[in-house]
């Protein structure tokens, strides 16, 4: 069953840990999501909207159920998928996929790059999130990883039974 607009406008660490064995699906390819973290808010300083809405993160202050991808390190691309309500700028990345770790791997993988970025994952015929009953037994939080700033939060999220 495809996931609808209502499952992402709900609270993202929510969203985040209920992604996790959720299966990605996109021009055909698929894989079970395995690890994600959550970027929450313009008070969360590792968030792309700590600074406000700029041109690159404007899809963030928009609706839940769309695709967010920005480019690092002049190499790798990276998938969210943005949650909450219109205005409040969240997204959960995606860092992993069954058998695919990391999210520059896991788009390369894919094929996924910005022209990506904002595809409504609630209507698009090629890229969308199913849940196909798959449960994880055992959910690990952990620190973000990858960042310079709130490093405190927990909202990694892993498959512990991968």
């Amino acid at each position: 069953m495809r996931l609808s607009r209502d499952f992402f406008e709900r609270n993202t660490l929510d969203v985040a840990r209920e992604l996790l064995g959720k299966f990605m699906v996109f021009n055909g390819k698929v894989g079970r999501i395995t690890e994600v973290e959550a970027y929450i808010g313009q008070d969360d300083p590792a968030c792309h909207a700590a600074r406000g809405m700029t041109p690159r993160n404007r899809v963030m202050f928009g609706q839940g159920g769309f695709s967010y991808v920005y480019f690092i390190y002049g190499m790798y691309h990276c998938l969210n998928f943005v949650t909450e309500r219109e205005g409040f700028p969240a997204a959960v990345l995606i860092r992993g996929v069954e058998s695919v770790s990391g999210p520059g791997r896991l788009c390369k993988t894919f094929g996924i790059d910005k022209t990506h970025s904002g595809v409504d994952l609630c209507t698009s015929d090629s890229f969308y999130v199913e849940d196909r009953g798959y449960k994880p037994a055992c959910i690990k939080e952990t620190p973000r990883i990858g960042i310079k700033v709130g490093k405190d939060k927990m909202w990694r999220f892993i498959d512990d039974a991968i």
